[in-house]
């Protein structure tokens, strides 16, 4: 049986294979070359994220901080609320890099894209999402969750796939014992959860904090802890654009790391103050205990290397979770030249 994964993947490459045809044709892309302030040149760069989230802050403070600026680079941030939309925009040349889970790159090259989507920085090495429950449970255990109904993630996504994995560590069948509800969007989750769907819901930040703040849920555990180091979100872009562009990976992995730099070095208090202007509807005050509940629990990789070790481990969950046709080599998805 043909999965929704394997046809929307099957749209994915129409649009790869269109897009020389289309680019031949005028269509523009995201990078271009303009005259600097002092003359120097800047490179448009056009960045599709999966989700606007502090769980990635270390790349919001590098954006305020205009570590790109410093590297040339004149970013373009667009969310795509979705790792397929992420990487639509990437096969089509309409974002020149995109920051989501690397199981897409995966499913992608096994799709048979030709021009491969190439990861070159890991910025989280934890889930960042949540399991919030109807009351607070200082004595949780994974197996409460059997004969629950709990608002779940896309199938084939890394959310998901991740829940699945941790119930399946801890002896529970994510099929038979429990009802995972995969039908509701991202973004609409915690907003089904506090209308009453739902035992438990699976939350990433804000949202997690907002429901106990509003006294609609409470954090019963860490899908980050329970599921120990995965390769959650990753910068990858399209081989040919980083033959082309060298010069641009390298200032991006060089502005991130300050951006890392920065987090590490600094209270979450001074990280809430510097990307406030990226999340506007959300109280200082939360972000920074959004920020230090991350930080805790050592979400960020430092030196955004993506490791071999990851990679097997990302194949591995996928694989198990029923979503893998082959395994393809770390050296042919993953470059560490850029991080190293």
């Amino acid at each position: 049986m043909k999965s929704v994964k394997k046809k929307l993947l099957a749209g994915l490459l129409t649009v790869a294979m269109l897009v020389p045809v289309l680019t031949g044709c005028g269509l523009k892309t995201g990078t271009k070359e303009e005259g600097g302030a002092a003359g120097g040149k800047t490179t448009k760069v056009v960045l599709n994220e999966v989700a606007h989230s502090l769980f990635y802050a270390p790349m919001y403070v590098a954006i305020e901080n205009g570590y790109f600026k410093e590297q040339g680079i004149d970013l373009e941030l667009v969310t795509g609320f979705g790792a397929d939309k992420t990487m639509t925009a990437v096969l089509s040349g309409e974002a020149d890099i995109g920051f989501m889970g690397p199981e897409t790159t995966v499913y992608t090259c096994n799709e048979g894209a030709t021009d491969l989507v190439v990861n070159f920085a890991q910025l989280t090495q934890r889930a960042g999402n949540f399991l919030v429950g109807r009351e607070a449970d200082d004595a949780f255990e994974w197996k409460k969750l059997k004969g629950t109904y709990v608002l779940g993630g896309r199938d084939g996504g890394m959310p998901e796939m991740v829940f699945e994995y941790i119930l399946k560590k801890n002896g529970i069948d994510p099929a038979a014992d429990l009802n995972i509800d995969k039908s509701i969007d991202f973004g609409s989750t915690a907003a089904a959860f506090s209308g009453g769907q739902g035992d438990y819901s699976v939350e990433f930040e804000p949202g997690a904090t907002a429901l106990e703040q509003e006294g609609a849920g409470y954090v019963v555990a860490s899908l980050g802890v329970d599921s120990g180091y995965v390769p959650y979100t990753a910068f990858s872009a399209k081989d040919s654009y980083m033959k082309e562009h060298p010069e641009v990976i390298r200032g991006f992995v060089a502005a991130l790391k300050k951006g890392m730099e920065y987090v590490y070095s600094h209270s979450p208090e001074e990280v809430a103050d510097v990307i406030a202007p990226q999340f506007k509807d959300t109280e200082k005050e939360t972000m920074a205990i959004i920020i230090g509940r991350y930080a805790d629990q050592d979400t960020w990789k430092k030196d955004l290397v993506f490791e071999a070790d990851a990679y097997r481990l990302l194949l591995d969950i996928l694989e198990e979770a029923g979503q893998l046709t082959e395994r393809p080599a770390y050296e042919k998805l993953v470059t560490t030249e850029y991080a190293k």
